[in-house]
């Protein structure tokens, strides 16, 4: 297992004053070092965790995921992280999954590890799996290998990944460039870990609708991909060693 007192669990949040406390307690119960990125949140999210031991950084306004995780990665580089991992401030993510991705970076030491939702897949939102579909088949295509749930913000980062400099794209863009920037500039691939995804609060409320715009977003990806496809040549027989082997899936227990 990678080394859970030098990983950093980054949490970026916008407006989550519903979910964020219960997210960062459970947290904080297989994992010690928590940081909160609070992206300009109008709704007292940072005020929620003035008494737990967990670091807040605040951006005064709204700079998008993209730069809430940037913000996350330097203070965690600057602390000493040996690695991060990723989850989301709404409560989708289960925490207690962490430990299994930390898990997996042990076994695949210098890999991304993604928390896939591949686990009863049917229960998330029809638009929603048809983003996810096709956002998989085009940031695989740019990174050079098939990649399971490249959307998903539950991650395992080491650390020569979230040091890159100048990782192009904002808000869900970026998530997406960094499987590919990772591939294309160090050789770094990913292993997914099977997980579910909650699409309510664990007291059976609803949960914030997601920031991500399956439309909207996977616009910007596609466009932002293509033209990284476009960019690193030798476009169908790339597509054709990609497609012809599957993603690499880490089903430990």
């Amino acid at each position: 297992m990678a080394d859970p007192r030098t990983t950093a669990v980054v949490i970026p949040a916008l407006n989550e004053a519903l979910r964020i406390r219960d997210v960062v307690t459970q947290t904080l119960a297989h994992l010690p070092w928590v940081i909160v990125v609070d992206d300009g949140s109008t709704d007292g999210t940072a005020d929620c965790l003035a008494d737990l031991p967990v670091t807040v950084v605040r951006h005064g306004l709204r700079r998008g995921k993209g730069a809430a995780l940037r913000s996350g990665f330097a203070e965690a580089l600057a602390r000493g992280a040996t690695g991060v991992l990723t989850i989301d401030g709404d409560g989708q993510h289960d925490p207690s999954d962490l430990p299994r991705l930390l898990a997996a970076a042990g076994r695949h030491p210098g890999h991304i590890i993604i928390g896939a939702r591949l686990r009863h897949r049917a229960q998330a939102p029809r638009l929603r799996r048809m983003a996810n579909a096709f956002g998989d088949w085009g940031v695989s295509w740019g990174a050079g290998y098939r990649i399971a749930d490249t959307q998903s913000g539950q991650r395992y980062y080491p650390a020569g990944v979230i040091a890159m400099q100048d990782v192009p794209g904002e808000d869900f863009v970026f998530e997406a460039q960094m499987l590919i920037s990772a591939s294309r500039q160090l050789g770094v691939r990913s292993v997914a870990v099977p997980v579910e995804t909650r699409y309510r609060g664990q007291d059976g409320g609803p949960l914030r609708r997601s920031h991500f715009r399956p439309l909207r977003d996977l616009y910007r990806i596609t466009s932002h991909v293509v033209r990284q496809v476009i960019a690193h040549g030798d476009i169908w027989r790339e597509y054709g060693r990609v497609r012809a082997r599957p993603p690499v899936i880490d089903a430990t227990p």
